[in-house]
């Protein structure tokens, strides 16, 4: 029997190497043994699909538009991004009419939910995203190597780890290194200046995804200071290579560590952060230390980010609307 196809859209290209962009590409690997599956920027009327999923619900309204006009009722599943959940949705009504028009929503963290009208939470279906695991490397105790990875845009806050690298001193043994391209030029030279006036700071620009990986699995602790987020790809990646976290307590980062993850910190706080940072400093090597917690407890959460459970996540949605 022919496999029916199915459309992934999404706004991001592979150049951008963002989370959507990874997401998209996972999607499409695990649905291709049940789907013909093809990746696009943008659908319109005349393109092949028995089914869309896009991706980005302001971002994709046009195509989602263009399908419900050719396909009244054919499969529409829209997947939330952290700028839908936290800012389109409320005030944008492309977005807006997007998720009306969609049969099924999904939202990648366990928060995710809440952000939605009452009404519409019933079509609404969590999906953790996943990844593979990697061992967790012995690392030094000279040292604290922290990682922030983030493209340079405002929804990531940036600026709280440039302040927080001015307020630490170069020689409490934190040295940090940041990864992201400069989506905002102003970004990129307050980065180039914070790493002029702060020699514990680098700013490496964007990496491919694999040099990204491998730096965060050798580092201490992943920073994630964004002010809005739909679920971090990057914090399952820190997860699932042995690598802590100390992220803003914001709904999008809750949802995906937990209601009682231990290393939060108010979104902006700089103090906070530098707190939490001589913290895990001060601790390395001890088995009860701040540390040694937070990577128990990320090791406790890695299981929701198994392949094998969005894969089927994904299926079970799709076969609902069948």
């Amino acid at each position: 029997m022919k496999k029916p196809s199915l459309c992934i859209v999404t706004p991001a290209v592979a150049e951008a190497n963002n989370g959507n962009w990874q997401t998209a590409r996972r999607w499409a690997r695990m649905l291709s043994d049940d789907y013909r599956v093809r990746v696009a920027q943008a659908w319109s009327e005349g393109d092949e699909g028995d089914v869309l999923l896009a991706l980005h619900a302001r971002r994709s309204a046009a195509s989602v538009a263009a399908w419900a006009q050719a396909h009244p009722h054919g499969p529409l599943v829209l997947a939330l991004t952290g700028t839908d959940l936290y800012r389109d949705i409320a005030t944008d009504a492309s977005a807006q009419r997007s998720l009306a028009l969609a049969h099924r929503l999904i939202v990648l963290q366990e928060r995710g939910p809440l952000a939605l009208p009452e009404a519409l939470r019933g079509k609404c279906r969590v999906v953790f995203q996943s990844g593979t695991r990697r061992q967790t490397l012995v690392k030094t105790t000279a040292h604290l190597r922290v990682v922030m990875v983030g493209h340079l845009r405002d929804e990531k806050w940036p600026q709280t780890l440039f302040e927080a690298a001015r307020l630490l001193r170069a020689d409490e043994g934190i040295r940090i290194d940041h990864i992201g391209a400069a989506i905002d030029p102003a970004l990129g030279e307050a980065a180039r200046a914070t790493a002029q006036a702060c020699p514990h700071y680098r700013w490496l620009g964007g990496l491919s995804h694999g040099a990204t990986r491998s730096r965060m699995q050798r580092a201490h602790l992943l920073v994630h200071t964004s002010r809005m987020e739909g679920g971090a790809h990057v914090l399952m990646e820190a997860v699932l290579g042995g690598t802590p976290v100390l992220a803003s307590r914001i709904d999008g980062n809750v949802g995906m560590l937990g209601a009682d993850y231990g290393g939060y910190f108010p979104p902006g706080d700089v103090p906070a952060l530098v707190q939490a940072l001589r913290a895990c400093r001060a601790g390395m090597g001890e088995p009860a230390g701040r540390l040694a917690a937070l990577q128990a407890q990320c090791e406790a959460r890695a299981p929701l980010f198994d392949p094998r459970i969005e894969q089927a996540a994904l299926l079970t949605l799709l076969h609902e609307l069948r």
